[in-house]
């Protein structure tokens, strides 16, 4: 009896999981997931979007600017976001969540980091480094021709918002600040200073293939604490907040905030969505050094690694359980 009983139990369960899985919503609208200008984040997103297609959603891929992205994902004309670094500070993203106009859907896993970087060999070139407080001896080095008295600081692209920049700013370092046009423009000027043994500076992050390719170091700048961006007397510039490094952070996914009631299994897809450094970093590498497409690395990572995936598409949707 007591055999029988525990069966019963656990068909009990198998039966109680099933009823768990959330309703697929509306199938035939296409969820709108944002394509910003980062090779990391399209990879992120095609992936997410692999993952809907394989419940049976239909999806649409949108071009987005970050200057009206965030705006767009509040009144529901894109529906989701793979990638949001804390680390940046996106007021825009921070305003329009806290007024529950969109909904954040969780870390996506990545151990993210912003800083200010140069190749190895500057060390040479710049002793002292990698303290911060090198660069104002020898901040010429960086500029145009070698000699000048202020160096040239190379920051995100301006639509990626001013991390790097602002620290530079506030640090009242002697450097002119120079926004560059793209992520690959940044590479290549990593790749054009490698061939000339030229000394760069820059605003970079990880994960990224550059990172580990150019060996790129982090400038040691003051340790970050919450008084640091609100308090001016609470770093070296007495003038200014903000005069500290970056702080850690994750990489959050969001989404409209209709997006659960209109699709509620897509929304525990995405909300269970991970994707790892180690994931993540190769493909990046594939698509920015091999030529290979953002497509084509999605797919090829959705294909080896379907053990990574699908249960995550299984648990949301009740396909694939017995």
């Amino acid at each position: 009896m007591k055999v029988k009983a525990f069966a019963a139990a656990l068909a009990a369960l198998a039966v109680s999981g099933a009823v768990e899985a959330a309703d697929m919503g509306d199938v035939e609208t296409p969820i709108r997931l944002s394509l910003n200008n980062w090779t990391g984040q399209r990879l992120s997103t095609y992936i997410a979007g692999g993952m809907l297609a394989e419940a049976g959603y239909k999806v649409e891929y949108v071009e987005a600017d970050l200057n009206a992205l965030y705006e767009q994902i509040a009144t529901g004309e894109v529906h989701a976001m793979m990638e949001i670094w804390t680390t940046s500070d996106p007021e825009d993203y921070i305003s329009v969540r806290d007024a529950g106009r969109v909904e954040e859907l969780g870390d996506l896993g990545l151990d993210a980091r912003n800083g200010v970087v140069y190749p190895p060999y500057v060390a040479q070139m710049c002793p002292g480094l990698p303290n911060w407080e090198a660069l104002r001896d020898c901040a010429g080095i960086f500029s145009e021709d070698g000699n000048g008295k202020r160096g040239r600081y190379l920051a995100y692209p301006e639509s990626w918002g001013s991390p790097g920049a602002d620290r530079i700013r506030a640090l009242d370092l002697p450097f002119d600040v120079v926004a560059a046009e793209s992520e690959a423009a940044m590479i290549e000027e990593f790749q054009q200073a490698y061939k000339d043994k030229r000394p760069v500076i820059a605003t970079f992050w990880a994960p990224h293939w550059a990172m580990s390719s150019y060996a790129l170091q982090f400038v040691r700048l003051p340790k970050p604490e919450p008084a640091c961006y609100s308090d001016p007397s609470w770093g070296p510039n007495p003038k200014a907040a903000g005069d500290c490094d970056f702080a850690r952070g994750g990489v959050v996914k969001a989404s409209w905030s209709g997006f659960k009631e209109r699709w509620p299994a897509a929304h525990e897809i995405l909300k269970n969505y991970e994707l790892s450094i180690w994931d993540q970093q190769p493909l990046i590498g594939l698509v920015d050094v091999r030529g290979e497409t953002v497509q084509g690395a999605a797919r090829g990572w959705l294909a080896v690694n379907r053990a990574k995936w699908v249960p995550t598409v299984e648990e949301a949707t009740g396909k694939g359980r017995s």
